[in-house]
């Protein structure tokens, strides 16, 4: 297996890791500017709404979710490096990257029956972000599956190699 192809994934993972720190920050200016949002407003899809409600907020404090949000791929494009460039198909960085998605999916599931079921309102940023979690998790459990069979594959290539005779001095 080439670099590129043991890498390909890490790439992936920190370019929606970028995508999504850039849709962390524009909500956080947003609300702490008071920017217009660029999103709809009224009807189902209501970005206006579910941000100025109090599922935005992490609960008890003032502080946006986009903050944790922020912090979260951040998170995620450390571990995108380290799987890139330090360990490419390192089953440890993996398995960090695969525990870390799920994680964010939870978080990623409340929100959005926050939206749904509390709100009757859809944030189209938000959706963006939780797409991004969505695609992350399931890269992550291809990129977990492809480690074990890269891994059975090398065992099968050891067990097949015949073993080279001792030299007779």
């Amino acid at each position: 297996m080439t670099f590129l192809q043991r890498s390909g994934g890490q790439i992936a993972w920190l370019i929606l890791s970028l995508l999504g720190m850039a849709v962390s920050i524009y909500l956080t200016f947003v609300h702490y500017q008071g920017a217009p949002l660029v999103c709809s407003t009224g009807g189902l899809i209501d970005c206006e709404s579910v941000l100025s409600s109090a599922y935005s907020l992490v609960p008890g404090t003032a502080i946006p979710i986009t903050i944790p949000g922020l912090l979260w791929f951040i998170v995620s494009g450390g571990l995108a490096l380290l799987g890139w460039q330090f360990r490419p198909g390192e089953r440890r960085v993996l398995l960090a990257e695969l525990v870390w998605a799920a994680l964010g999916m939870l978080s990623v599931f409340y929100l959005v029956y926050a939206e749904v079921v509390a709100l009757h309102k859809i944030c189209a940023w938000c959706t963006v972000i939780h797409v991004t979690i969505l695609v992350m998790l399931l890269l992550a459990v291809v990129q977990w599956q492809g480690a074990s069979d890269d891994e059975a594959e090398l065992e099968e290539e050891e067990e097949e190699q015949p073993s080279l005779p001792a030299k007779q001095g």
